[in-house]
């Protein structure tokens, strides 16, 4: 392997790790406020413990976080 193939594969590998560190923590913060405003304390520190990419983040959000249902208050 030569030094430019090198250098095109650090940078391409360095691009794909920035990109999975701004997916994870747009997701992990999402998912931590949506834990907080809902008292889900067990959830909050298990996402802030485990770092999953964002796989754990969405699964709470979408599954658990009860995210799209109207509350008592939004519906008067």
């Amino acid at each position: 392997m030569d030094t430019a193939n090198i250098l095109t594969w650090s940078a391409g590998a360095i691009f794909g790790v920035v990109v999975l560190m701004i997916w994870s923590v747009v997701w992990k913060a999402w998912a931590l406020w949506r834990a907080a405003r809902n008292t889900h304390l067990a959830w909050f520190i298990v996402m802030m413990i485990i770092n999953t990419a964002g796989i754990l983040e969405i699964i709470y959000i979408f599954a658990f976080s009860n995210y799209g249902k109207k509350t008592e208050k939004q519906i008067d």
